[in-house]
């Protein structure tokens, strides 16, 4: 599949594919714009069913990057890359070292960090062979708790929009995927009061989440119809489809997820429905928010890296009430928002 006319190709400044035949690295780094500044964006390893869904994914992540540091107001571009093989398979620290190699090759214009099947120590073996990295244990480290902390804090916004008060005591939740971050978020909810309903790939995930926080288990394909007040994707993207649509009951739809909506119009049918829609890249900033503080001159601040990380909720009411006022949809909304800080070229 050819880049440059591909659906999710949006003036990409650099696509480059790497491959390492010695350690068996295929990878992609996607840098959509350093319009703000460097591109960062976590490496995310995963055993792509093909080449062109792996292009997919790095196209649509990285864009989302640079819409995502743009909205939190800090002064980085968007990037991505993803590493393409099984995780329980391929990792070893000649692979993550020939990727820091391919990294250090675009001299700064490309910061990684984790992502999905990524931990800070993979990370850890990259900075062996590039500075240009972030999430670095002993700095701002893994940014996953910051990430459920701005989730909360983002549901909590939009519950207040929603149903006219941010307290969760009582709201029902359904949450899809228990990993790092939905495992967090769940810690949040449950401390509040909201009741769970869970499920993941992972039996364990949620036998734990059942154990802990006294969930309600359900399969994978049946999180979309519960009664919940409120649903929240954690696993993979594309989770809001024309058929998931059509099942969910839930009145606000604000996850952690990245690439929530299928396809872009996929955020006016939620608004038709009268489900409200949490922008994915707005309520998920909180570990990229950190990953940042890390990266001043100044060095790492974890009070000020919270502080701005709970400064989601008011940019969510904003994305909100503009929606309402223009009468567009919040997925619509928020990339006018953050294409208007692109232009002016600062945050």
């Amino acid at each position: 599949m050819a880049v440059f006319n591909h659906p999710e190709f949006e003036n990409h400044e650099q696509v480059v594919f790497c491959a390492d035949a010695e350690t068996g690295l295929r990878a992609i780094i996607a840098v959509h714009s350093t319009a703000l500044g460097p591109a960062v964006g976590g490496c995310r390893l995963w055993n792509y069913e093909s080449d062109e869904a792996a292009i997919n994914d790095v196209l649509r992540l990285s864009r989302g990057m640079t819409y995502k540091n743009a909205m939190a107001g800090l002064p980085l571009g968007g990037g991505k890359s993803v590493i393409i093989g099984d995780a329980k398979s391929i990792k070893s620290e000649a692979l993550f070292r020939a990727f820091g190699r391919m990294v250090h090759r675009l001299s700064g214009s490309y910061y990684s960090a984790e992502d999905v099947n990524i931990t800070t120590g993979d990370i850890m073996m990259v900075n062996k062979e590039t500075p240009y990295v972030a999430g670095l244990e002993g700095k701002s480290g893994n940014p996953a708790p910051f990430t459920a902390l701005g989730t909360y804090r983002g549901i909590k916004a939009a519950a207040l929009h929603q149903f006219g008060s941010d307290n969760l005591a009582g709201k029902t939740v359904a949450v899809q995927g228990l990993g790092s971050v939905g495992y967090y978020l769940c810690e949040y909810l449950h401390k509040e009061g909201a009741q769970l309903i869970v499920t993941d790939i992972n039996p364990a995930a949620v036998q734990r989440a059942v154990e802990q926080f006294g969930a309600t288990a359900v399969g994978l394909s049946d999180i979309y119809g519960v009664d919940a007040d409120i649903y929240a994707p954690c696993a993979l993207g594309a989770t809001i489809n024309d058929d998931t649509i059509l099942q969910l009951k839930a009145r606000v739809v604000a996850g952690c997820a990245n690439n929530q909506l299928k396809e872009a119009r996929h955020g006016e049918v939620l608004r038709q429905k009268g489900i409200l829609y949490a922008p994915d890249y707005v309520i998920n900033a909180g570990g990229i928010i950190n990953v940042a503080f890390e990266m001043r001159p100044q060095g790492y601040s974890e009070a000020e890296s919270t502080a701005k990380v709970m400064a989601i909720y008011d940019t969510l009411l904003t994305v909100f009430r503009r929606a309402d006022a223009e009468q567009q949809s919040t997925s619509v909304v928020a990339d006018l928002m953050a294409q208007e800080i692109i232009r002016r070229g600062k945050c």
